[in-house]
């Protein structure tokens, strides 16, 4: 019988006593793949942007970034909830956005049974009705433990 050991989310760090708090956790799915998760925690009143924003003009997208590492291989893209899509009086254009509490999840392939840590970077773009914060980087890291049988 094969026993997946849970994985215990990492305290998330707000930014500069900013308006968006993020928190980083694991999940296993199977034997051989770890679902990352990042989750933003937006105050009322505000949003950080999509992964994939129209056009070449307006707000940022929301990037996320694994480091490349031998201990895992990265699968697929980075997923993200349906976001809410608007007109943005400030830009001028249809903008898509998350508010409130949205996940941000990329599954990575284990490399072997050992323990781990997958570490990257998040990039985002957070605004509200009257003003937009200049764009911001956090890492992270997370530390996936070894798979036992």
């Amino acid at each position: 019988m094969l026993a997946v050991m849970m994985l215990a989310p990492m305290a998330g760090m707000a930014c500069y006593g900013g308006p968006v708090t993020w928190n980083f956790a694991a999940h296993p799915v199977d034997a051989g793949t770890v679902r990352v998760e990042l989750s933003a925690v937006c105050e009322p009143g505000w949003h950080i942007y999509s992964l994939a924003q129209s056009g070449e003009e307006g707000p940022l997208p929301t990037v996320v970034t694994l480091d490349e590492s031998p201990d895992y291989r990265v699968q697929g893209t980075v997923a993200e909830p349906v976001p809410v899509e608007a007109m943005d009086a400030a830009f001028g254009l249809v903008v898509q956005y998350h508010a409130g509490t949205t996940s941000f999840t990329q599954a990575v392939e284990r490399g072997s049974a050992q323990p781990f840590t997958v570490s990257g970077r998040v990039d985002y773009m957070a605004c509200n009705d009257r003003t937009c914060l200049p764009p911001h980087s956090v890492r992270f890291s997370v530390d996936i433990p070894a798979y036992s049988k």
